[in-house]
């Protein structure tokens, strides 16, 4: 995968906000962004449905120019409990929320 600077990576994001809230029935959705250890960076979404708040990222390696391109595949959910991972696909993260998980 080619690298993307940070802006191109929100500017997406931000386009598909309204989209997700709608499709998905969210109360409340924004970015967040942060630095991991090393070339580590996560970018991804705080989503509050259902009373709930779930953050739900992909991890990117960022280069020395400060461009990032996805680490892999895969999408991350953190709860209170743990994180989930595992995901494809950000429609995979929505299934599992609306599946409701366990507390």
């Amino acid at each position: 995968m080619d690298y993307l600077s940070r802006e191109t990576i929100l500017n997406e994001m931000n386009e598909s906000l309204r989209q997700i809230m709608d499709k998905h029935n969210v109360d409340d959705i924004g970015i967040f962004e942060e630095q991991g250890e090393g070339n580590h960076y996560y970018i991804g979404y705080t989503i509050r449905k259902d009373g709930e708040v779930f953050m739900t990222h992909t991890p990117y390696v960022i280069n020395d120019e400060g461009l990032l391109r996805p680490e892999k595949q895969e999408w991350v959910i953190e709860t209170d409990e743990g994180d989930m991972r595992g995901f494809s696909s950000l429609e995979e993260v929505f299934e599992e929320m609306d599946k409701g998980f366990e507390h």
